[in-house]
């Protein structure tokens, strides 16, 4: 029985570590396309590539986020 209750950790110590990712998806997701953005805009100089950046960027992460949650409760 010992052995089960060290799987059941495991497993759960599993699925805490993987939905607490969920957690900086959007937000880095965001924060890479304003630094992108940024990046482009100060070589073109321009002054607007930087709110398509964020608007990709959260596109993308909520994308990415889908994607977790359905392939996770597609395994359970």
């Amino acid at each position: 029985m010992a052995a089960d209750n060290g799987k059941d950790d495991k497993s759960a110590a599993y699925t805490w570590a993987r939905y607490s990712g969920v957690a900086f998806i959007v937000p880095g997701a965001v924060v890479a396309g304003l630094l992108i953005g940024a990046l482009i805009d100060k070589g073109l100089h321009t002054h607007w590539v930087y709110i398509a950046g964020v608007i990709f960027g959260a596109i993308v992460g909520f994308v990415q986020l889908v994607r977790m949650v359905t392939s996770a409760s597609d395994k359970d």
